[in-house]
């Protein structure tokens, strides 16, 4: 009996063995994303003028008159920004993804300290934005045309 069951079960898995794999089904070449998934665009696609996308937010009164980073004193009228590494007096394009309005903005301070945030915009600059009812938004950012801004260097730049 042992016998017989010990031959059935080396059978049974050496015929198994060579059985051959299920195939994949082939995915179509032309089957695009489904309707109403978002749209993922590739950083090979992006132009090069583009920085990254996350979540932007604003600040204002509560830093109105207070010193930067650069050491210019911050107006929450002005059209500026801080970023983490962008250089000061340098120009951003910030879109808001949700709305599509953008801005360009200059960099004269350093942060977003908040995990997951990529851009902290002056009162005035979300104002344009459309954000100052959510707060924070999903943003993209690119370099301006123009390194630089309009603000004279004098403003932003080390003494020499």
């Amino acid at each position: 009996m042992r016998a017989t069951t010990l031959v059935l079960l080396l059978a049974l898995g050496l015929s198994t063995a060579c059985a051959s794999r299920a195939a994949k089904p082939d995915r179509p070449e032309d089957v695009g994303p489904e309707p109403g998934s978002p749209r993922v665009t590739k950083r090979e696609q992006m132009p090069r003028s583009y920085l990254g996308e996350g979540l932007a937010s604003f600040y204002g009164p509560g830093l109105h008159g207070r010193p930067t980073a650069s050491g210019e004193r911050f107006n929450q009228n002005a059209l500026t920004a801080a970023h983490r590494k962008a250089r000061f007096g340098s120009c951003l394009r910030v879109v808001n993804m949700e709305n599509g309005r953008s801005v360009e903005v200059r960099v004269n301070d350093r942060g977003p300290f908040v995990e997951g945030r990529i851009v902290d915009v002056s009162q005035a600059a979300a104002a344009k934005l459309g954000m100052l009812d959510k707060g924070v938004v999903r943003v993209r950012l690119y370099r301006c045309a123009d390194n630089v801004s309009e603000i004279p260097r004098a403003m932003w730049a080390a003494p020499v």
